[in-house]
């Protein structure tokens, strides 16, 4: 429990300030959206969707089914996220960060239901 709880924690800093970013359509956020070629609004979404998995990860220490869903969905995220990169050919320090956050929430989602 004790891992489950740590990985939770890390994940709910990570998207947490990736959200509250993207959500509130800062000029980083502006930024990388238009980098992607997603607009501003898709972003917002996107933030918003970010900080909707952290609340559920967080709740998920008192009901899993709750967390294993909210992992799930920051997972379908994360694999957007690298999809994007590589249609946009982007190197692979660009991708590691998506990667890397996967891994962390399928070890949460590992965590979780062990």
């Amino acid at each position: 429990m004790t891992l489950t709880i740590i990985l939770a924690c890390v994940i709910a800093l990570i998207f947490g300030a990736s959200g509250v970013l993207n959500a509130l359509a800062l000029p980083k956020a502006r930024e990388l959206a238009a980098e992607t070629g997603f607009s501003v609004a898709a972003y917002r979404r996107i933030g918003v969707l970010q900080l909707a998995g952290v609340a559920g990860v967080a709740l998920g220490l008192a009901v899993p089914p709750l967390g294993g869903l909210a992992g799930t969905g920051l997972l379908l995220l994360l694999v957007g996220a690298v999809v994007v990169h590589r249609r946009n050919g982007d190197p692979v320090a660009k991708i590691a960060p998506a990667v890397v956050c996967a891994v962390l929430v399928a070890s949460y989602l590992a965590a979780l239901f062990a």
